[in-house]
């Protein structure tokens, strides 16, 4: 792939698949104009603040990094409207962008998009079939995360023509339109998808915030075709690429650390 970085950014790189190591904020910047069909990104939560949850039945620490830690809502929404901004750049004008978010960084981020340029297509809620206990006991049990689906907005009247695979979609929904609330019970089980990322997709190794495999390729199936570019910005442990490989797409995913770059290659090897 013919990429305006350096070689020593370039981690690996073939015809379709590329990891860049580097700070997203600056590699966006090399990035081609108009050169990207979809954007998914899982951008940090900023909940790593020292407090608890729970995982696998055992309490654990909330904090998972450096690049996770709580920000003031002025600074949050000022990281979130950078990168959103730079995405805006190298995406196509039918593009699309994706965003993964709870209900901490949700608002922020829908926000950050309309000041940016993007008009909101759909607010995709997951619907976890076995969320994490609430150990507090002092409010609803947290059991759903936020996926906003939007396209830029080229004028104050015209908004880029974006891909949708409707009857696709409708397809993997047994016949009926699919709405914009997804708990993957109804579908087939290849495409079944609980709040945990199967044992399977972590043998290479795992990543914090790792998404299911199967929930990647729902989007990218929905709004790209074969051969469509992908970026991914915060690449973490690679899923969307591994999904954008599966469905034969082209990908491109931007990391600072090296170990989720090894573990991204390990699943990609793994997939080839």
């Amino acid at each position: 792939m013919d990429l305006s970085v350096s070689k020593k950014s370039l981690y690996f790189n073939s015809e379709e698949f590329a990891l860049i190591k580097g700070d997203s904020f600056k590699v966006l910047k090399k990035i081609v104009p108009k050169s990207i069909d979809m954007v998914f990104a899982d951008p940090p939560y900023f909940l790593s603040s020292n407090g608890i949850s729970c995982s696998g039945g055992k309490q654990v620490s909330v904090n998972k990094g450096e690049w996770d830690k709580s920000l003031e809502i002025t600074e949050r929404l000022n990281y979130h409207r950078k990168w959103i901004r730079l995405c805006r750049e190298v995406l196509k004008d039918n593009g699309t962008i994706w965003i993964s978010a709870t209900l901490h960084s949700v608002y922020a981020i829908g926000v950050a998009l309309e000041m940016e340029g993007f008009s909101i297509i759909n607010n995709i809620i997951w619907q976890k079939t076995n969320p994490s206990p609430n150990l507090a006991c002092r409010c609803f049990t947290h059991s759903t995360e936020t996926v906003i689906w939007a396209r830029k907005q080229l004028t104050s009247k015209k908004k880029g023509k974006h891909t949708f695979n409707y009857e696709e979609m409708k397809e993997e929904n047994n016949g009926k339109q699919m709405k914009d609330v997804w708990d993957f019970k109804d579908v087939e089980p290849e495409f079944y998808v609980s709040s945990v990322t199967p044992k399977s997709e972590k043998k290479e190794g795992k990543h914090p915030t790792q998404k299911p495999l199967g929930l990647l390729e729902r989007i990218i199936k929905a709004s790209t075709n074969e051969g469509d570019l992908i970026l991914d910005p915060f690449n973490g442990s690679g899923t969307t690429g591994i999904a954008a490989k599966i469905l034969n797409r082209k990908y491109i995913g931007i990391e600072q650390a090296e170990d989720y770059l090894a573990l991204t290659m390990r699943r990609y090897n793994k997939n080839a």
